[in-house]
Formats: C-alpha cells, structure tokens, sequence
C-alpha cells in the first residue's frame, strides 16, 4: 500500500502553480489523515497549527513547515503529541523567537534557521536524544539565549550549524558526539579550551568571520580536539598561526587575517596538513622562516596569495600539487627555491612584479609535473623559455609581450590553453 501524503507546498505543473497561487494556505487543516506519513506545507502562509494537524499521527515520519508565517504562538505546545516516529521537522524561514517546547523525542533532524529565535529554553532540547542534525544558522542567539544544559542531552548530535548569530563565546556542554561545528559570522573574541573539552570527536571547526584577535586561541586551546580535520579561520584578525595545532589536522584555512610572521615552529605540530591557506595576509619574505613548512612533509595545497612576498618562500616541501603566490610583490624567480618540486601541477604567480630577466636559467626544470602555469599581469616582455614539457595551460595575458617568435612553444607540446589577451 502506498504511503499516503499531504504536498501542498509543492509545485509539479504549470495548472497546479496557479492554484498554488489563489489557494495558499493560511491556516494548516484541522485533522489530517491518522495514516499519515510525509506532510508538506511548506512555502505557504501558515500563522497557525492545531493540536490534530500532526498530532496524533504514529507513521508520520517527515513534517515540512518551512517558509510559512508561524511563529510560536501558532504552535500549541500538544503539537506533535501521539506523533512519536517523526525523524525530520523543518520549521526554517519562519518567525519563531524562541525554540518551540514539547517536540518530538523521536527527531534525527531539526530545521531551525532563519527565524528570529534569540533564545532556547531550558530543557527544550533534553528528550532528544537521536537528533543528529540540528540547524539554528541566522537567528538572534546570544550567549544569554544559550546556557550549560541546552545541547549537553543530545547524545547522538554530529552536526550543530549556530552560524550567523550573536555568540560572543563558544556554547557550553557541546556533546562528545559532535563533528561538525558551524559558529562563523558571529561576534567571538575569543576560545576557552574548556568549551571544548568534550567535543574530541569533532573533526570540522568553522569560526569564520568572528572577532578572534591576537590572545583569542591561547596555547592549548585546541589540543583536546584530537580528531579535528579542518579549522576554518577565514576572516579575523589572527596575528600569528594559533600555537599547539593538533596533530592530526588535514587543513588549515586562516586567509583575511593579520598574519605577519610566520616562525620555524608555528606549524611543527601540524605535520599532517595537506592544505595551508595564508592568503591575503601581512607575510613579508623577511618575517617567513626559511624552516617555517620543512616539517609539513604531506602538504599538498599552499596558498600564500595577496601577501607582500618579494621572493618565493625557503624549504617549500617536495609533496606540494598547488603553489598559489599571486597577488605579492615577486621581482624574481629563483631556480634554488622550486628544487625538487616535482609534484607541482599548479602554479599561480600572476599580479607581480616578474620580468623575463628575473626568472633564472633553469626555473622550469625541476618542475616536471607542472600542467598549469599562471604569469599573467607581471612585466613580461616576452615568452619566457624552456617551459616545463607537461605544460598544458599557460596564462601570459596583461603583460608586456609584443612579439612571439616561433620559437616559443616548442618546449611545449601538450599545450592546451593559451592566454595571451
């Protein structure tokens, strides 16, 4: 027998978008079928729910209330009552203020951003102990909204999205199940070691876009998160890389900061990133340690972009895929600083100051690998020679070549792309 459902938010045909349009519903029905399993009203005008809607409902499993007009008023507390298999609710792009009491034990996923929610009453959250995803991204949540007990019952919680918000501080009692951690675009200054303690599985922690200054990630902070994967800094004002990085960290992504130095041993805990993002900091080629990425033997991406780097950094490691340094200040290119670079298939070092005199015999030589070359927007007067032979995209627009001599390419011959605007 097929399941029986209620769609009325949906649209399948042009006849039926019509309708849609004359009949949107600003009252939900007032009893909906007992077999009930999937229910759609999303994308209506919803101001108010009854207790029969979706209560007494035990095979309804998927409740879609996204995109209405309801706020918490419309939602009378026996809701859900007898409705105890429900494992999705979406109430997203509502106008709630504060998270709804009484929902069911039984939810997996709860949708929940962008309403106008600044607080999370106590013990709303402590019967549900199989949500795993719960998105409360762009609301008003303050630290006050929040307190020690709101997530510490969701003992199977993985994904927790508290994004675009008004945190000053990480929450308290973060479960020891969680791996994913959205708290960026809100107002942190800075990180307690303690906050996080409990949360050793996590492996994503995303503080993008806070207000994380220079003493926001004291040593030791992120030592606990022995299994963290990412850490998302993008956007603060970071001066240095955060001390004590734990030790299995695949990626760091820290560009739009103040980094101004990098010494020999901000990254020596660290041996395992694979991605390096430093873009669009304050790096001068004086304040990088020649030692500073010799330990980080399996790094595959290094992006230095919009820097001040007069010279190509010291000790760049052998495993490197992807080199990006444009947007600095390079005036030449020194063989000695790319030798044994024969991973390398990318290589990125357009809006600088290179000419075709500063690029030293014997450059190309060492890259082996290399399919992807961009030296555009530079002082180029010409095609510079011995180009590496597994070129196949090569970027030499916005520069100062007048002539190319048929000569050119012949250390080239699988040459695919070719900018020369």
């Amino acid at each position: 027998m097929r399941d029986l459902g209620v769609g009325l938010g949906r649209q399948e045909t042009p006849h039926q978008d019509q309708m849609l349009l004359l009949l949107q519903l600003s009252v939900a029905p007032q009893f909906l079928p007992h077999s009930l399993r999937v229910a759609d009203l999303a994308a209506n005008e919803v101001v108010e729910i009854f207790p029969l809607t979706f209560g007494e409902k035990p095979e309804l499993r998927s409740v879609y209330l996204h995109n209405n007009r309801l706020s918490n008023t419309g939602l009378p507390p026996n809701t859900f009552h007898g409705s105890e298999a429900i494992t999705t609710l979406s109430l997203s792009s509502n106008q709630l203020s504060y998270l709804p009491p009484s929902l069911p034990a039984s939810l997996e996923r709860l949708h929940l951003q962008n309403n106008l929610i600044s607080k999370v009453p106590r013990g709303a959250l402590s019967l549900q102990t199989q949500l795993r995803e719960l998105y409360l991204q762009h609301n008003q949540l303050t630290d006050g909204g929040l307190d020690a007990t709101t997530f510490s019952k969701l003992s199977s919680l993985e994904y927790l999205d508290l994004s675009h918000n008004r945190l000053a501080t990480v929450p308290e009692g973060l479960p020891g199940t969680l791996t994913i951690l959205h708290l960026g675009r809100n107002c942190i200054r800075q990180v307690e070691a303690v906050r996080l303690h409990r949360a050793r599985d996590l492996r994503y922690l995303l503080l993008q876009h806070n207000e994380l200054g220079a003493s926001a990630l004291p040593a030791g902070t992120l030592r606990p998160l022995r299994a963290l994967h990412t850490l998302h800094l993008y956007g603060n004002r970071l001066e240095r890389v955060p001390p004590a990085l734990p030790r299995h960290l695949k990626a760091l992504v820290m560009p739009h900061n103040r980094v101004a130095v990098l010494g020999a041993r901000d990254l020596v805990s660290a041996r395992t990133l694979a991605e390096l993002n430093l873009a669009y900091n304050r790096l001068s080629s004086a304040h990088v340690h020649p030692g500073a990425f010799r330990r980080l033997r399996v790094l595959r991406s290094l992006d230095l972009a919009g820097n001040q780097l007069s010279r190509l950094p010291e000790g760049l490691p052998a495993s490197l895929r992807f080199l990006k340094l444009q947007r600095n200040q390079l005036r030449a290119l020194e063989p000695e600083l790319l030798t044994g670079l024969n991973k390398l298939q990318e290589l990125s070092l357009a809006h600088n100051r290179l000419r075709v005199g500063d690029i030293g015999p014997g450059t190309w030589h060492e890259l082996q690998a290399l399919q992807v070359l961009d030296l555009s927007h530079n002082e180029l007067s010409f095609v510079p020679p011995d180009l590496p032979e597994t070129l196949q995209e090569l970027h030499l627009q916005a520069n100062r070549i007048s002539h190319v001599g048929p000569e050119a390419f012949l250390s080239t011959p699988h040459l695919r792309a070719l900018f020369l605007r």
